[in-house]
């Protein structure tokens, strides 16, 4: 199965010099959890709900000041679309994370896959098995 056939398109984004009090408002009001950063129509990082928390609110940033390249993660991975779900699931499996970017060879975002994404396509052993993977403590 392919990532094209899994993944989700229309994908919010944000740019680096995007206040986080906005971010956390389009994250509250589309009920998502992360939003990538493109620069130039690139994707250049990503910004989610713990990045907030733990970059912005716990190291008592000012958030009237802080942007998303302050807070984002930067050097992310990502996948293809015609990458086989395989690939982007050891992908989320070795980074422990819950959404993977798409990106086309210019590093254009094509779309988002994530864990809900994968637990309706792929057979419910294995996507028991990437949430098992995925939701271990980060290091």
């Amino acid at each position: 199965m392919k990532i094209k056939d899994v993944m989700h398109k229309g994908v919010t984004c944000v740019e680096p010099r995007t206040p986080v009090t906005e971010i956390a408002k389009r994250m509250r009001d589309d009920d998502i959890g992360a939003i990538p950063v493109r620069a130039d129509g690139q994707l250049v990082g990503m910004i989610t709900d713990r990045d907030i928390t733990c970059r912005a609110v716990a190291d008592g940033g000012n958030l009237g000041k802080l942007t998303a390249s302050d807070v984002m993660t930067k050097d992310i991975a990502s996948c293809s679309p015609d990458d086989d779900i395989v690939v982007a699931i050891k992908a989320m499996e070795g980074k422990k994370i819950r959404r993977l970017p798409v990106t086309d060879g210019h590093k254009e975002l094509v779309g988002m896959l994530s864990l809900g994404d994968i637990s309706h396509k792929v057979p419910k052993e294995l996507s028991g098995e990437v949430l098992r993977a995925v939701s271990g403590h980060h290091r």
